[in-house]
């Protein structure tokens, strides 16, 4: 499908309901309502995993959609909070024991960032509760997870912990009854990517609700972790650029410049680029900043863009395809320059292919 398509009313009254949540920038008029497909729209809020935001749009748009739609979104909207809830009471028993047992412990994604991006923990879509850790604190955090009454899922053995996080960042742990764990260990795949980042540096402190206080990453930190989650999925689901877009847009020209410049010095490579080309393109934000670093300029980021208007554009996830996550694969090789770093990619999807097949 032809990114021209981001264009359709369907999908561009997504980006207005979306950007409503945060106070996007200039976005193109949506014009009659009436040539709006709602079940069309609903079915690209489910795809995006973007209801929650989509329904507090239609509300601060004041918009009719039909009887029937308006009840799938308020419906889903509950189901979003309640699963928060149910995310939250994880993460405050996770922050007790590890505190308790003296285990550094950082939150990604989830109820922080949905704190920052809309003053609001339960409004992004979760079905899990990412937890990073030190390497070397591995085996603490996997003995407290195994008191909790967790198990891994991936890997299936609590022997094969150790191996499976040589090669891979996040292992999956379970216990009836609650919101899966990603245990990581590292932030990205490639560890060639964010290769300068030190998690634990400078953390900060997030209230997600009154009394229950969680650490994630530091702002710079996490402006560069976001671009390069994003990219290495070549952003094709709409909820992680809103994420991205909305604690972007508090932000100043100058502030952005700034969070892009010392994303680069981490080791992001082109995926700041990509995330604020992305943003420019569907939210009207870092016009300026985009311009005045000529971020377009080069080829690879105009190839990385085309893609993920792409990714975004498609009406169905790339794993329900055949074929549908080369695009992912390929923009992976883009993400710094070099043919070193290309085939280092390379043999990384490789071995992941093997350790994971199915995957």
């Amino acid at each position: 499908m032809s990114s021209k398509s981001l264009d359709s009313p369907e999908l561009l009254l997504l980006r207005r309901c979306c950007a409503a949540c945060f106070g996007g920038g200039d976005l193109p008029e949506i014009g009659d309502l009436g040539s709006i497909d709602w079940e069309r729209f609903l079915a690209l809020a489910r795809r995006h995993r973007v209801q929650g935001l989509c329904w507090r749009g239609i509300e601060r748009l004041q918009l009719s959609p039909p009887q029937d739609v308006a009840a799938a979104f308020q419906a889903e909207r509950r189901a979003i909070a309640a699963e928060g809830l149910r995310a939250l009471a994880v993460c405050r028993e996770l922050h007790f024991n590890f505190s308790e047992a003296g285990v550094p412990l950082l939150f990604l994604k989830g109820l922080t960032v949905g704190r920052l991006a809309y003053d609001d923990p339960f409004l992004k879509m979760g079905w899990d509760v990412d937890i990073l850790v030190s390497p070397a604190d591995l085996p603490a955090a996997a003995l407290l997870l195994i008191r909790l009454g967790y198990q891994p899922a991936t890997p299936p053995s609590v022997h094969a912990i150790r191996e499976w996080h040589r090669t891979a960042k996040e292992a999956v742990w379970v216990k009836n009854g609650s919101p899966p764990i990603e245990l990581h260990t590292r932030l990205v795949d490639n560890p060639e990517l964010l290769d300068r980042l030190d998690p634990f540096a400078a953390p900060r402190t997030v209230e997600v609700v009154p009394g229950v206080r969680l650490a994630t990453l530091g702002r710079e930190e996490l402006f560069a972790y976001l671009a390069v989650h994003g990219a290495s999925s070549a952003w094709f689901r709409l909820k992680w650029l809103c994420d991205f877009a909305a604690l972007l847009a508090v932000e100043t020209s100058g502030e952005m410049e700034a969070l892009h410049r010392r994303a680069l010095e981490l080791g992001a490579g082109r995926a700041s680029a990509w995330a604020l080309l992305l943003c420019q393109r569907l939210f009207g934000i870092a016009h300026d900043v985009v311009e005045r670093l000529g971020l377009s300029n080069e080829l690879a980021n105009r190839r990385l863009l085309q893609l993920g208007l792409a990714e975004l554009a498609d009406e169905m996830e790339p794993t329900q395809q055949f074929l549908g996550t080369a695009r992912i694969h390929f923009a992976q090789l883009l993400l710094k320059p070099g043919l070193g770093f290309a085939a280092g990619e390379v043999r990384r999807q490789v071995r992941a292919m093997l350790r994971d097949p199915v995957g």
